[in-house]
């Protein structure tokens, strides 16, 4: 029989982390052969990304708590006995460490946000961070997708950096090219900017729609996405009396013919993990600004990543600006509209992406999980 190796994710509802695990495991037939590969979803909900027929697929029903997750998941590495698991997302890190307690058998994370920026200072982000601490810590790898948060996870989870591989996320370029030539989902007249990404705090919305009113620049500004603050950043809007100029959409089954069109994509963010959506507008070709934000986007744009980085910032792949800084994100806004200088960009982002393609990251996933097999 071959070894076992399990991936552990919450669900496959949507999202970024979801959307590479799928991927991952598209790309992962070459070792088909040496593996009996698997996956445990621990909550029952809608499928958005599709698992290859070859991978059994075990779905827990934990229904988004913790402790359920925990029970569950041990349950079922009790009863399958893998050689390995390998987990996604908070909660199925902390549910991953459960079902190895009091075990000797390797169990592999891979962190995807930068905890201490991401869950925060709240009373809920302190226990949060507290369980990630003392959980972190015993896992025989850690994965993390930038630089970073390799650094957070050392410095503030006293994780042993010789422990922690970096590989960041996978972008299949040959899929956005062929979603890109579809009809798009909205119709917008040209020209226009886009974003996208939730309507949350830490994305930072705010800061666009503020540095777009005050850009004076022509056409229009897409944001595509859902969110608590979705009304909020409506009343934003009609303060400016840009309702007109400025358009907030749902997120879209396939967002690459109108990425496609755009004069260029803004990630205002005040805190990544690894900017999917950065990376994914720049496979389609194109023109990219993004705040110097923890974590990723500099080591995405910049071949210099430890520089520093003031005011508005022309980079190798893209434009850098510092976080909630509104005048600095103007003046990139303006700076894009020029042609040369906007084109020259789009042909730099699609040769940055090739940097990030799925066969390179299967490969050192794989590498990343054998060598914690070899080591346990």
């Amino acid at each position: 029989m071959l070894p076992k190796v399990l991936f552990v994710i919450n669900s496959l509802a949507g999202g970024g982390a979801e959307r590479v695990m799928t991927t991952l495991l598209a790309h992962s037939a070459d070792w088909r052969d040496r593996y009996e590969i698997s996956l445990a979803l621990l909550d029952e909900e809608h499928v958005a990304y599709a698992v290859p027929e070859w991978i059994q697929v075990y779905r827990l029903d934990s229904r988004k708590n913790l402790l359920r997750s925990m029970w569950k998941l041990r349950a079922l590495v009790k009863n399958l006995r893998p050689a390995i698991t390998v987990s996604f997302l908070a909660r199925a890190n902390v549910a991953n460490w459960a079902s190895h307690r009091g075990k000797n058998t390797p169990w592999v994370i891979s962190e995807r946000v930068n905890p201490e920026a991401h869950f925060g200072t709240s009373a809920a982000g302190v226990i949060r961070k507290a369980m990630m601490r003392f959980c972190y810590r015993r896992a025989t790898h850690v994965i993390a997708v930038s630089q970073g948060v390799a650094t957070d996870l050392t410095d503030k989870f006293a994780i042993p950096r010789h422990r922690i591989s970096v590989i960041a996320n996978p972008v299949d370029m040959d899929a956005i090219r062929r979603q890109a030539t579809a009809a798009p989902d909205l119709a917008i007249e040209a020209p226009y900017i886009v974003a996208m990404g939730r309507l949350v705090e830490n994305k930072n919305f705010a800061l666009l729609i503020d540095a777009f009113a005050a850009s004076s620049i022509p056409g229009k500004l897409l944001i595509i996405g859902e969110g608590p603050l979705r009304s909020v950043l409506e009343e934003r809007i009609a303060v400016y009396g840009l309702r007109d100029r400025i358009i907030l959409t749902g997120f879209m089954q396939n967002p690459f013919p109108v990425l496609t069109q755009a004069q260029f994509f803004v990630l205002p963010s005040n805190a990544e993990g690894f900017p999917n959506g950065l990376v994914e507008a720049m496979s389609a070709g194109t023109a990219v600004i993004s705040t110097h934000c923890k974590s990723g986007p500099a080591e995405i744009l910049s071949e210099n990543s430890c520089a520093d980085f003031t005011g508005m910032t022309p980079t190798d792949y893209g434009i850098l600006v510092p976080c909630n800084d509104i005048e600095a994100m103007s003046q990139a806004l303006r700076y894009l509209q020029q042609d040369e200088v906007r084109e020259s960009y789009a042909k730099r982002a699609l040769v940055r992406t090739k940097s990030y393609t799925p066969e390179k990251a299967a490969q050192r996933y794989w590498h990343a999980i054998e060598s914690a097999l070899e080591t346990a």
